[in-house]
C-alpha cells in the first residue's frame, strides 16, 4: 500500500486528489497539508510513500516546503503539482530536489501511474514540463564528456525511468554497482537527482523525448 500525502491549499484540489488516488487498491493518502508549514511535521508523524506538493501555496510555498524537506528525507520522493508557474519556479524547485513536475490537469491514470513509478525512484516529468524545463537548459558542446561509456549507458537507463535494480538486471551488474555508477554519473553532471540527469539526457540527445 503506497502511502501519500497531498499538500495543495485549495480543498476542492485535495478531495478530488484524495477521490482519485483512493480509488486505487494500492493507495492511501494518510495526510493533506493546505499550507507547506504543515508539511514537515505531517511527514514525521505518517511516513508517506510519496508527497503531492503544490507549488504554489500561501505562507510557505512549494519551493520551501522542499528546502526544509530535504535534510531530514533526502530521499523521500516529493512530485510538485503545477498548473504552469513561471519557469523559475520550476527550475527552483528542480534545484531544491523535486522528483517529478506534474499538472493538476493531468488524467488520473497517468496520475496514478506517475505516483507508482516516483515510489520505485523513478523520475516523472509531464511532456509540456520536460519541454519548456529543456528549453531554458544552458547548451554546453558536449556535457557527457566525461563519462565513460559503461556511464553514459547507465544515465540512459536512468532516463528512461529505470530503477537501480532493473539496470542491474539489463546489464547484468549488482545493485550496489549501479548505484555507484549512478552516483559518479550525477556527480560528473553536476546535478543533485536522476530528474536532472533525466532531464539532461533528453536536453542534449542522448535519448530522443519520448522516451523520458
Amino acid at each position: 500500500m503506497l502511502k501519500i500525502l497531498i499538500a495543495d491549499d485549495h480543498q476542492i484540489v485535495r478531495r478530488g486528489l484524495r477521490l482519485t488516488l483512493e480509488a486505487e487498491s494500492d493507495m492511501k493518502v494518510v495526510a493533506e497539508a493546505s499550507d507547506g508549514a504543515e508539511v514537515s511535521a505531517l511527514v514525521k508523524k505518517h511516513k508517506p510513500d510519496v508527497v503531492l506538493l503544490d507549488l504554489q501555496m500561501p505562507g510557505q510555498n512549494g519551493i520551501e516546503t522542499l528546502k526544509q524537506l530535504r535534510p531530514d528525507f533526502p530521499e523521500l520522493p516529493v512530485l510538485i503539482l503545477t498548473s504552469f508557474s513561471d519557469d523559475a519556479h520550476l527550475y527552483a524547485a528542480l534545484r531544491a530536489g523535486a522528483r517529478g513536475f506534474l499538472l493538476k490537469e493531468m488524467d488520473g491514470d497517468d496520475l496514478v501511474e506517475a505516483i507508482r513509478g516516483a515510489a520505485k525512484g523513478k523520475p516523472q516529468l509531464h511532456p509540456e514540463i520536460a519541454k519548456r524545463l529543456m528549453a531554458r537548459a544552458p547548451m554546453p558542446e558536449d556535457p557527457f564528456e566525461s563519462l565513460t561509456e559503461r556511464e553514459r549507458d547507465i544515465l540512459k537507463l536512468v532516463a528512461r525511468g529505470m530503477s537501480n535494480k532493473e539496470i542491474a538486471a539489463q546489464l547484468v551488474l549488482t545493485e550496489m554497482t549501479v548505484k555507484g555508477y549512478v552516483s559518479d554519473v550525477l556527480m560528473k553532471l553536476g546535478v543533485s537527482d536522476r530528474t536532472q540527469a533525466a532531464l539532461m539526457a533528453v536536453r542534449y540527445g542522448l535519448i530522443p523525448p519520448e522516451e523520458l
